[in-house]
């Protein structure tokens, strides 16, 4: 079975939403990119299945990909930092509109994620990103680790991120071996 198959069959169908995501956000010219765990996914060495897909768009364009998207199909609720959309799978997608990610797009990489072409963000700010997620206290705990988790794999895959972490995080996550 193909990483995309995989993909679909763990989203009821998410292959579909993303490339419809993907397809409207390049056909519009917008700068965007993947952040949180599907960034990680192309940054780590083994990925993991994720249901959401978190990412940001240049801020000019935020109005204008809701728009785009709502035409597409997909249905969009608005909250403080974001606006969330679902289509016809199981996946969430949340466009973020924290002024923190603002610039993360020019800074975007292409990448193949389960199987999709799409852009992610750079791997200095895809740690950034989790770095934010973990250390905020209002977010479930249950976030926070999987975030933990993210920030290891992400450090394993690159072991110079070492110097990058905080005490409080090296004190939680394991030297990775410079191999």
């Amino acid at each position: 079975m193909t990483s995309k198959r995989f993909y679909d069959w763990q989203t009821s169908g998410g292959t579909d939403d993303v490339m419809r995501l993907v397809d409207c956000l390049e056909r519009a010219n917008i700068a965007w990119c993947a952040i949180g765990g599907v960034a990680v996914n192309h940054w780590a060495e083994q990925p993991m299945v994720t249901q959401d897909v978190d990412l940001v768009v240049a801020s000019e364009a935020v109005e204008r990909t809701v728009a785009l998207l709502k035409a597409e199909g997909f249905h969009s609720e608005r909250f403080a930092w974001s606006v969330n959309f679902k289509g016809r799978s199981a996946v969430s997608i949340q466009l973020s509109t924290e002024d923190f990610y603002r610039d993360y797009p020019s800074r975007a990489v292409p990448a193949d994620v389960h199987g999709i072409l799409l852009r992610v963000a750079s791997l200095e700010d895809t740690l950034r990103g989790k770095i934010k997620a973990w250390a905020e206290p209002a977010r479930r705990q249950s976030k926070r680790i999987k975030d933990l988790a993210d920030i290891a794999r992400l450090v394993e895959a690159h072991p110079r991120l070492w110097d990058v972490l905080s005490e409080e995080l090296k004190r939680q996550i394991q030297r990775p071996s410079e191999a």
